[in-house]
């Protein structure tokens, strides 16, 4: 049996996550990040995520990204037009597969995710 999954704003704002060390391909500052895993039975990968400033390039992303930011401030770069949008709490982001560009983390973020 199928059971939906409910996660109360206070706790997406407030629970402490598991660290999950420093960002994959990081070169930029030190941007350590932390997770939970939410739903792990759905389709994709489903979770609350936060991190450290610091930045990093992303090559042909593979998947979909679909993602809430809850708080913090970043930039993200284009690179096949190079604008740069700075996104904060309340900023949806949806990043398709083939995008390339940079996160750059300037205040602690924190964000839902979906990636499928």
């Amino acid at each position: 049996m199928s059971q939906f999954t409910i996660i109360k704003s206070s706790s997406i704002k407030n629970n402490p996550l598991t660290s999950a060390g420093q960002r994959a391909g990081a070169d930029q500052g030190d941007p350590q990040i932390a997770l939970q895993t939410l739903a792990p039975d759905a389709t994709g990968s489903l979770g609350i995520w936060e991190c450290q400033p610091g930045g990093w390039p992303v090559h042909n992303r593979p998947d979909t990204e679909f993602t809430f930011i809850i708080s913090g401030v970043a930039k993200l770069t284009d690179e096949k037009t190079g604008e740069v949008v700075e996104i904060t709490g309340g900023d949806l982001v949806i990043l398709p597969p083939g995008w390339s560009g940079r996160w750059d983390i300037i205040e602690p973020v924190r964000k839902v995710y979906a990636i499928y």
